[in-house]
């Protein structure tokens, strides 16, 4: 169960944080939140889509990794096989809580750095250090800092993008079922994609508003981010071969 405590360079001077990858650093899941801040680097690598919150009716993006709950088929020898992270994977233990305070009378909420004390990356001996000897940041937080303001920005921006969207009916829902080979098919409910073909009928003002708005853009990345899909198809494809070579050389 997460615990979570705000960062700071006395208590958590000792703190270190495992960078490689395995499903026992907690990276066996079949998708990731996605965020419209980072669209340009995951389509190159991987399939966005959209699913809604049950709880909240809000749309979140997600790149999908793999065709099972917990497959990631990125994972590859404690790598991940891919250019570019996405930030909900790089960001690791750390997360961004509020902090209130008052400033001239006003209460404000002040963004803060959080950690997950109980996350499999935290420990005390291996991993990138948290902190400076002297207590300064390391370089590896200030890129964790960085990579959360680019979550925290994202997740405001998508709020308002994909509520545009969806008010243009340009997101529908979409089932995928996937042929991976004669003996193997899989499918996933609860995903929703852009509709290319609405989107090519939206008329002049539609498209000027959500260019303008900068939401645009990132419609047709993720449009653009669905030919992964095929990465994806022959990466599992891959590894059924060398399960099935492996089950036939034990028979031998």
């Amino acid at each position: 169960m997460p615990r979570y405590e705000m960062l700071n360079n006395i208590a958590h001077r000792d703190l270190r944080v495992a960078t490689d990858f395995g499903p026992e650093l907690g990276d066996a899941v079949g998708m990731v939140p996605a965020y419209p801040s980072e669209f340009a680097e995951l389509q190159r690598e991987y399939p966005i889509f959209l699913r809604k919150d049950p709880a909240t009716g809000d749309w979140q993006s997600v790149a999908l990794l793999g065709f099972e709950q917990h497959e990631n088929l990125f994972l590859q020898d404690g790598r991940w096989n891919a250019a570019y992270l996405p930030g909900a994977a790089a960001k690791g233990p750390f997360l961004i809580g509020f902090q209130e305070s008052r400033i001239d009378g006003a209460l404000t909420r002040e963004p803060v750095l959080h950690v997950d004390l109980e996350h499999p990356r935290v420990n005390a001996t291996q991993g990138e250090p948290v902190f400076l000897p002297q207590g300064g940041n390391t370089p590896y937080l200030e890129h964790i800092a960085g990579v959360l303001r680019g979550i925290h920005d994202g997740h405001a921006f998508g709020a308002a993008m994909f509520a545009a969207l969806d008010a243009h009916g340009l997101i529908q829902p979409l089932t995928l079922d996937v042929q991976i080979d004669p003996q193997h098919r899989v499918g996933i409910n609860g995903l929703h994609a852009i509709d290319r073909d609405r989107l090519a009928l939206l008329d002049g003002a539609a498209l000027a508003d959500l260019n303008s708005a900068g939401y645009l853009e990132g419609a047709y990345l993720m449009l653009a981010s669905l030919h992964n899909m095929r990465r994806l198809i022959a990466e599992k494809q891959r590894r059924l071969r060398m399960a099935d070579a492996a089950v036939a050389a034990g028979r031998n």
